[in-house]
């Protein structure tokens, strides 16, 4: 069973703060753009996704190393890693910051677009689904909203993601295979189709929506009570957009 788990270590690690930067940001750029459109929403999320690829990048590249280990040349009773720290650490001794910050530039690819959708689908959601604070309904909505948001974040950037965990993956049992973004995108295309940017696409699909329909929910809930714990008045969402933030969170 715990081969299931391999690489855990490093998504506990950093999502919390993730999180905390990406709707911090988010919530933030929002004040400043000022008016809420579907373009600030769109650039508020592109800046939160930004801003995160600093603790995302290396926390996937952990990830992928740990779940890679045991693989290829190497034998599963010759661990190289200890742990997701052990990892990094290691990584970081032997190739420096740049290392530990391989894929940097495909995850700035994949994160910046990617959240800017992300965003920008859930408070298209949940205008269109209704989201009122007085709604039976509220958490299945939210929970709907935030899981399709997911979906469409990770379907518009997947192609990126599959070149940025081939880039991450290289040289783990072997010698590198790839130059770069280019040459790995031709050595792919080449050897397996169109197809291999579409790989992996149903479990990561199938993960996105639980994930983050509870991210959402759960965020939007917590500012929902915490607006109504200052203003007893404030009861629908439309106020809260108004006295909150100029966002449908």
């Amino acid at each position: 069973m715990s081969g299931l788990y391999k690489g855990i270590g490093s998504p506990m690690m950093g999502l919390t703060f993730i999180n905390a930067i990406v709707f911090g940001v988010q919530g933030n750029a929002m004040r400043m753009l000022g008016a809420d459109t579907p373009l600030h929403q769109f650039l508020a999320g592109a800046a939160a996704g930004l801003i995160q690829t600093v603790i995302c990048c290396p926390m996937e590249l952990a990830k992928t190393r740990m779940q890679m280990q045991g693989t290829g040349e190497k034998s599963a009773s010759r661990k190289l890693y200890r742990n997701s720290l052990d990892c990094l650490v290691r990584i970081y001794r032997k190739e420096g910051v740049r290392g530990i910050n391989r894929g940097m530039v495909t995850t700035i690819i994949r994160e910046t677009p990617g959240f800017g959708i992300y965003f920008l689908a859930y408070d298209t959601l949940t205008r269109a689904l209704g989201c009122d604070a007085d709604d039976g309904y509220i958490i299945p909505k939210l929970l709907l909203a935030g899981g399709m948001s997911g979906m469409a974040s990770w379907i518009s950037t997947y192609p990126v993601d599959v070149i940025k965990s081939r880039l991450q993956a290289d040289g783990v049992g072997g010698a590198n295979r790839y130059d770069g973004i280019v040459d790995c995108v031709r050595q792919s295309l080449r050897r397996e189709g169109w197809r291999v940017f579409t790989r992996g696409l149903t479990s990561t699909l199938l993960r996105a929506f639980p994930v983050n329909a509870t991210t959402f929910a759960t965020v939007t809930l917590f500012l929902m009570y915490m607006r109504e714990e200052e203003d007893d008045g404030v009861k629908d969402c439309e106020s809260l957009q108004t006295n909150l933030q100029p966002s449908s969170l």
